[in-house]
């Protein structure tokens, strides 16, 4: 591409953004003919060095998939097992469930994510409601989580779907 803007993790949760594309089109502006009212920020990019520095050290892409494959793996199964899941999907560790009415009738659940997000933090795990119509459960785990740890969110996780699932 010409152009990549990124920011939100870029700092490890600090406010910075950055645009970076090919030299011929960055550098085409005259000098001072750029700038930004919060740009600038130092200790923004510091976190963002030192968050580049352990994603590399610690080859962070390559878990985010780990992640992502092992969580999706779950997912698929429990599509099958449970009728109010109408879809999954997820890239690397962004994860989401979908819930429908059921097999047969796929209006958007927008009540049972809410259930499941309560059922699950009474068993001590913390979730987030998502999508178009409120009727998804979203997932991004932090990439330092061990597997064990994924299995256990994983497996607090369904119980709640199957509570909630009846």
């Amino acid at each position: 591409p010409d152009l990549v803007v990124m920011a939100k993790s870029l700092a490890a949760g600090m406010p910075l953004a950055a645009v970076t594309g090919r030299a011929e089109i960055v550098d085409a502006p005259h000098l001072g003919g750029l700038g930004s009212t919060f740009g600038g920020n130092p200790v923004a990019c510091a976190a963002a060095l030192k968050a580049i520095e352990i994603m590399e050290r610690d080859n962070l892409n390559q878990r985010a998939e780990q992640i992502g494959e092992i969580t999706m793996a779950h997912f698929r199964r429990w599509k099958e097992k449970y009728p109010i899941i109408g879809d999954v999907r997820g890239l690397g560790a962004m994860t989401a469930i979908e819930f429908v009415q059921g097999r047969n009738d796929r209006t958007p659940n927008t009540e049972a994510p809410l259930k499941v997000v309560a059922e699950a933090y009474q068993r001590g795990l913390l979730l987030i409601r998502a999508g178009l119509y409120s009727n998804g459960v979203r997932t991004l785990v932090p990439l330092v989580i061990t597997d064990e740890q994924l299995e256990e969110g994983l497996g607090v996780l369904e119980e709640a779907i199957g509570v909630v699932a009846g």
